[in-house]
């Protein structure tokens, strides 16, 4: 070794040069070669050196003495196990991975030269020179029987001592109660950057010691990206602060946005608008609470579920049951974020954009059965819903929980996951809400299209015969209210009148008169401008992306988004003239 352990050079660099710092060093040689005419020139060229992360300074290569295990018979072991299907892999791709590390493994060095660390359990005999590895300190040299014993000042890998962890914290090498309860434990959750480091050491370990596999299952979670899709880093400044997310926008938005990003086999790219987003997704379901429990009262009053009449709570019971049964499947199979998803769907526009609407005129009503039958229902969802949403968002719901009347267990967390009720599925029920909603939906396209004020009232004709026009019929009161008409009129021979906005929904013709409504001439005179906006837009869009120098030389990204405005355009411009055309002959 030419250099020591502080840098310096040693006397087998030679008298000249022992005791010069190794910088120093390397530069006398230099003047040294000059000096002797042993140098022809000097050339600059680009090396590989390694640097310390913490201060930056050279790293020398040393030759030292090491602490290994041998692992080829411990990873053996640990393939086997995978193979024979006693741990398993999600997503199964990274087993892949996994079998590379494993088959190709070699000893393992678990020396490391670091202050903080578990100290490596070797003495060596100050006397006679003995190397002495024991359990236990040891009081003497078991071969001269002095006690001038020094300790390696060398502590374990990280990792060897991550290795133990599966049975270390529950007792071990004790044969405690913990240990014997919680190993193996169920499911392991971690990065794919850490498969080898940890996961298959985990493995080695646990097989060996305990003779039984660590975990049943490994799930590979996505890492966490900026929003360009690289790895954050303080030296690039990309770093987004979970505490600082926290203090704006709260920690369920975080959380939730962490798990509905997190697709399985895929990194997210998280970004502050992003959580912001989500975050309105949290005030969505405080608010929904809010109007539930004002709605709400002691005692809650107890309906049996599989007897509603209201059309929109069987639709309500029937969708709960579909989305506890997709949420519990996902959540089995660790695909989270689609679990998020669906409750994310269900809950803004299922439940608060529809049910919730639906069942106000119930809940105001002055009948009491009918309120009393929506007060059981919007109780017995929402807190269903609150026990699905409680692992994502943890903090918020377990706050709406501690309100809701008729509440037995005050822990959210240890409210069972909801029952299955089979008796409240009907499988006809979604294809008849969404026979409502597109009624609904076409009314609102009329006021949306033309600009009209949102509380003008409007006319309802609708042409059609059977089970569609009873249905309508039993839901008249939801219709008038959630499209916002004065008038409903249901008849298989109504004539259309000259002016009104037409469409047809599942074979059913539906007019909106706008007689009286609208002042046509005004109408296609505002649409005629926005036309002309249009055009230009769009022909000025046309132009560039015709312009070869700019298909070709512009970043793909800047021209595909040039695409999709022009594409945005001609969408525009096709609706904009439909009305216009509609208009003129009314």
């Amino acid at each position: 070794r030419v250099i020591d352990d502080t840098g310096h050079m040693t006397e087998q660099a030679g008298t000249a040069y022992a005791g010069l710092d190794r910088h120093t060093a390397r530069e006398q040689v230099v003047a040294d070669l000059r000096e002797q005419g042993l140098l022809r020139h000097l050339e600059k060229y680009t090396h590989n050196v390694g640097r310390c992360y913490r201060c930056s300074t050279d790293i020398e290569p040393l030759v030292s003495k090491q602490w290994f295990v041998a692992t080829k018979d411990l990873a053996r072991a640990a393939i086997e196990a995978v193979r024979s299907g006693y741990t398993r892999f999600f997503p199964e791709h990274w087993l892949t991975h996994y079998y590379d590390w494993m088959e190709n493994i070699r000893d393992w060095c678990i020396s490391r030269q670091i202050w903080w660390g578990h100290r490596i359990p070797a003495w060596t005999c100050g006397d006679c020179g003995e190397l002495i590895v024991f359990r236990e300190d040891p009081g003497a040299c078991p071969v001269c029987g002095g006690d001038n014993l020094a300790q390696d000042e060398d502590v374990l890998d990280t990792w060897f001592s991550s290795a133990l962890w599966p049975f270390s914290t529950l007792g071990w090498p004790r044969d405690s109660q913990d240990l014997r309860t919680f190993y193996p434990t169920s499911v392991l959750v971690t990065g794919f950057d850490i498969i080898f480091f940890w996961v298959a050491r985990m493995m080695m370990m646990g097989i060996h010691f305990q003779e039984r596999i660590p975990f049943e299952h490994v799930y590979i979670h996505a890492l966490v990206r900026d929003e360009e899709g690289q790895k954050m880093s303080k030296s690039k400044g990309n770093v987004i602060d979970p505490v600082e997310v926290i203090e704006e926008y709260g920690a369920d938005a975080l959380r939730f946005t962490l798990s509905i990003l997190a697709a399985m086999g895929r990194d997210v790219k998280l970004s502050k608008p992003r959580i912001e987003g989500y975050r309105h997704f949290i005030n969505k379901i405080w608010n929904a609470a809010r109007f539930a429990l004002m709605n709400l009262e002691e005692p809650v009053p107890e309906v049996d579920l599989s007897t509603v009449r209201s059309f929109s709570h069987r639709y309500i019971l029937q969708e709960m049951e579909r989305i506890k049964q997709e949420v519990a499947e996902a959540l089995e199979a660790y695909r989270f974020n689609e679990a998020a998803q669906e409750l994310y769907q269900f809950l803004w526009h299922t439940y608060c954009d529809w049910y919730l609407e639906m069942i106000k005129p119930e809940l105001y009503s002055g009948d009491d059965a009918r309120r009393g039958e929506a007060q059981a229902c919007l109780h017995q969802s929402f807190t269903e819903l609150l026990v699905l949403l409680h692992p994502f968002v943890p903090f918020v719901t377990q706050e709406l929980w501690s309100h809701f009347p008729g509440i037995k267990e005050e822990n959210l967390a240890r409210v069972p996951y909801p029952q299955m009720r089979p008796e409240c599925r009907n499988e006809e029920l979604p294809a008849w809400m969404d026979f409502l909603q597109q009624v609904v939906v076409s009314v609102r396209n009329v006021r949306s299209e033309l600009e009209l004020n949102p509380g003008r009232k409007l006319t309802l004709l609708a042409r059609m015969d059977g089970e569609r026009a009873a249905f309508l019929e039993q839901n008249r009161q939801v219709v008038c209210d959630l499209a916002r008409l004065q008038e409903l009129t249901i008849d298989p021979e109504l004539t259309s009148p000259e002016a009104a906005a037409s469409n047809v929904v599942d074979g059913c013709e539906l007019f909106v008169p706008l007689e009286g409504v609208v002042d046509f001439r005004a109408e296609v005179e505002r649409l005629d401008k926005q036309l002309a906006k249009v055009d230009k837009d769009l022909s000025g869009s046309e132009k560039k992306l015709a312009n070869e120098d700019f298909v070709n030389k512009a970043p793909a990204d800047v021209v595909d988004k040039e695409r999709q405005r022009r594409d945005e355009l001609r969408q525009k411009r096709d609706k904009l003239s439909s009305l216009r055309d509609k208009l003129v002959s009314c």
